[in-house]
């Protein structure tokens, strides 16, 4: 890492572990602009930008917000609630990265070793043109969008495989690049998630559930809701192709019955609450501790959180988490330090290690003019923003 790197990467995480800079700008949020949240809220539903929306805002393990507000079911005129399901989309890549690198705290499996230690296929990856690679993939790599691991097409059978089944289709088509060259948003993660199943003899499904949900507390988080989460799902809506509304959208996640499972997707297959994912945030926020008992260490949330490099050039993610770069920064309003995720139908969660702050927003919206301005908005204010 160059010193230049090494020293920001220090000086950001210093604050992660309760150091004095930390201290020095714990101010929370200002509490008249965290009351104006709600109103602001209904006022982008009145504007179609979303039918419904969960805010959540702690500040030093305390909430110091939370609303629902607008519908998680148009049609049938159910009211959005704090305990409402959303599919979280890509926010489960940092759940996933936490697994894995519970693993590797535990030396099961390593960052910086040959990935095909565990996939041997991975052995033979090469370029499109035929090229070896000029070293071999590693779960840094995997984990980090760096990989070269191509982005696959979209197939009738998409979630239709076991992991197993579809990282071996995914890990056979040409590398784009070399690993470590380039950074290209992608399925590294999937592949990473096969690898911590080969080495724990455990599937993934089970590594979340026993390494994460359950020692968290996370009772409405799974891969696989039943009914019980169903019946509190949100919604999916689109803006209408003839006007401003807002209509019914499709989500490939929700399957038709809970007996009809989607493949379990390391990448983005969760579905979760707001008090659900504030439980994960507030432990990675905590170093890696929940009442009293470690889930990860110190060192794995620092490598998850601090940005990494691609061609010898700093990018805004690091493994499993997006990261803020002084001169680009991926949410605007938060310090460069600070790091969470997206998810694909809007849903977002991010962390403010200075202010030891967590904002989450859920949502679920596809294809929704204007509903980006929503979220900034909410971010807008957490951050005292007019």
């Amino acid at each position: 890492m160059h010193r230049v790197h090494y020293l920001f990467f220090v000086v950001c995480h210093l604050t992660l572990f309760g150091s004095p800079l930390a201290a020095q700008n714990a101010a929370g949020p200002a509490a008249e602009k965290l009351a104006q949240i709600p109103t602001a809220m209904e006022a982008e539903i009145a504007a179609h930008h979303a039918a419904g929306v969960v805010t959540l805002v702690l500040h030093d393990g305390k909430i110091v917000h939370q609303s629902a507000t607008g519908l998680a079911d148009r049609e049938r005129n159910r009211p959005m609630a704090a305990d409402s399901v959303f599919w979280i989309a890509s926010m489960t890549k940092s759940i996933s990265a936490a697994t894995i690198l519970s693993l590797v705290d535990e030396g099961k499996l390593t960052l910086d070793e040959p990935a095909y230690r565990w996939i041997p296929e991975l052995e033979k990856a090469a370029l499109a043109d035929g090229t070896a690679l000029e070293r071999p993939v590693t779960l840094r790599d995997l984990l980090s969008h760096s990989s070269g691991l191509a982005f696959p097409p979209r197939k009738a059978s998409n979630g239709a495989q076991s992991l197993k089944g579809y990282v071996a289709e995914l890990v056979k088509a040409p590398w784009t690049f070399q690993p470590g060259a380039e950074y290209e948003y992608g399925f590294g993660i999937t592949v990473a998630g096969r690898c911590a199943e080969i080495a724990s003899g455990q599937s993934f499904e089970a590594l979340v559930q026993s390494r994460m949900l359950d020692p968290l507390g996370m009772k409405d988080t799974s891969f696989h809701p039943d009914e019980r989460l169903r019946e509190r799902f949100a919604k999916t809506y689109k803006t209408a192709e003839d006007g401003p509304g807002l209509v019914p959208g499709y989500n490939p996640f929700v399957t038709p019955d809970p007996t009809v499972r989607h493949m379990t997707e390391p990448s983005g297959g969760l579905f979760s609450t707001a008090a659900d994912l504030a439980s994960f945030y507030q432990m990675i926020l905590d170093g890696g501790m929940h009442q009293g008992k470690r889930i990860l260490s110190k060192e794995a949330i620092a490598e998850m959180t601090k940005p990494h490099e691609a061609g010898d050039q700093p990018v805004n993610y690091g493994l499993g988490w997006q990261c803020n770069l002084p001169d680009k920064p991926v949410v605007k309003g938060f310090p460069a330090n600070s790091f969470g995720h997206g998810g694909a139908f809007g849903t977002h969660g991010w962390i403010d290690p200075d202010r030891r702050l967590i904002a989450i927003y859920l949502v679920q919206n596809v294809l929704v003019t204007g509903g980006g301005k929503t979220r900034d908005l909410f971010h807008g204010l957490v951050n005292g923003q007019p």
